[in-house]
């Protein structure tokens, strides 16, 4: 890697943090801990790492002493571990000799990142990395990193995030007027048809930028960075997941579905798709609880990272996308490790053991007895062998609470529930 080249990247790129416009966003990570960032491309892990310098800035941190390096520079693509350490020598250059604030943005880019992020941990650098592959959750990336830095999943924005990126507060919310109540209604219906990245709120034509994000992880990160040579199978795949939101999906039932279909693939094959749309953070599954390890490992549920995917993929999609958007929230809230289904004679959409929530999502209750019926007693029946379950319907705009034999059951329009802390 050229020294020259790469001293002139780190001074260019320091526009991009010095210029960028900040939403301030509710991660609260404690002051000098070594974090690193992880998620979806375009969710705004860089816009985190802004944020954290900034506050460094306002803590009185020279602009000198801060080193930002984003490796999705076209110019960097030669750039190999062996070279990073020039990261660190440039660096010393630059502040005069003092020991830096290390940012690293992207650097999953580099094979064998991990290795000098450690060393720089444990030479005490006080150091923030990105990246875009479920990789860097892994339980080998968390080994190499254990104990030195802190992993924070980075999502699109929550609903409170882009109500505040519009300029509008998610405070008292049940206390809106007429017009203030149909713009808040406006920005939510926006915001479950075109997803939440956090660059869309300043854009006009949201389905055309969407779907320019959507390609460049679907070909990118899912597809080249995988070596993906049938990508008709995979996209094929992917509106295969979109038709069956909220629904088990094994990889047989998916291997039949492609073969089906005319493509000659193995069920490893479909395996190994199926691991790529992961890595890349374009899916990620939601297991049964109720059920064995391998059913557990082997028939999940599957949501796309942003709600405004599934509606590339489909048409008069709104029941999927609010599904989609309560799984988003949970693991958010909760954690993806944290949140389940449960089918075992009793089907419920949602269900986090701690603090014991059960959701079941709808479009509508109080409008289809059939619906109100199937969603109602499968939570009554839960609740019977689950006591201690809190009973939630979360629909698009209905509200009341619920006597079901016996069992208090609370419906809240998803605006509201997303509003909440």
């Amino acid at each position: 890697m050229n020294r020259d080249v790469l001293r002139q990247v780190i001074i260019d790129q320091r526009e991009m943090y010095m210029d960028a416009r900040i939403v301030h966003r509710a991660y609260e990570i404690e002051e000098d801990v070594d974090c690193c960032f992880v998620g979806i491309r375009r969710a705004g892990k860089s816009t985190l790492m802004y944020q954290r310098i900034q506050e460094l800035m306002d803590r009185g941190v020279p602009k000198e002493k801060i080193l930002y390096v984003n490796f999705e520079d076209e110019r960097l693509i030669e750039m190999k571990a062996a070279d990073l350490n020039l990261i660190l020598e440039i660096g010393y250059e630059i502040s005069g000799g003092e020991k830096q604030y290390v940012f690293l943005d992207e650097i999953q880019n580099i094979d064998g990142w991990s290795k000098f992020a450690r060393r720089i941990a444990d030479q005490k650098y006080t150091v923030c990395i990105t990246g875009s592959s479920s990789r860097m959750l892994s339980s080998e990336i968390a080994a190499t990193l254990g104990g030195r830095y802190m992993i924070v999943p980075v999502y699109p924005y929550s609903f409170r995030e882009y109500l505040a990126a519009n300029g509008k507060e998610a405070k008292n919310l049940s206390f809106l007027g007429t017009k203030q109540k149909a713009e808040i209604m406006r920005l939510y219906g926006r915001y479950l048809q075109f997803g939440a990245f956090p660059e869309l709120v300043q854009i006009k034509n949201s389905r055309e930028y969407l779907n320019r994000i959507y390609q460049t992880i679907y070909l990118g990160d899912t597809i080249t960075r995988n070596h993906i040579s049938n990508s008709f199978a995979v996209r094929l795949m992917l509106k295969k997941v979109a038709e069956s939101i909220g629904q088990p999906l094994s990889f047989t039932r998916i291997f039949n579905i492609l073969t089906g279909a005319g493509l000659k693939i193995s069920k490893q094959t479909v395996i190994t798709y199926m691991d790529a749309a992961l890595e890349s953070c374009l899916l990620f599954p939601v297991q049964n609880y109720a059920a064995k390890l391998l059913e557990k490992e082997t028939s999940p549920k599957y949501y796309f990272m942003d709600t405004g995917f599934p509606g590339l993929l489909l048409l008069n999609c709104d029941t999927a996308q609010l599904e989609n958007l309560v799984a988003i929230e949970l693991v958010r809230r909760y954690g993806v490790n944290q949140v389940y289904y449960f089918r075992k004679n009793v089907e419920i959409d949602f269900y986090v053991p701690e603090p014991s929530l059960a959701i079941q999502v709808c479009w509508s209750i109080l409008q289809d007895e059939t619906t109100k019926q199937r969603k109602t007693h499968s939570l009554a029946k839960f609740h019977q062998f689950m006591p201690d379950a809190k009973c939630v319907v979360i629909t698009n705009s209905e509200k009341t609470e619920m006597d079901i034999d016996g069992i208090p059951v609370s419906v809240i329009p998803a605006w509201e529930w997303l509003s909440g802390e």
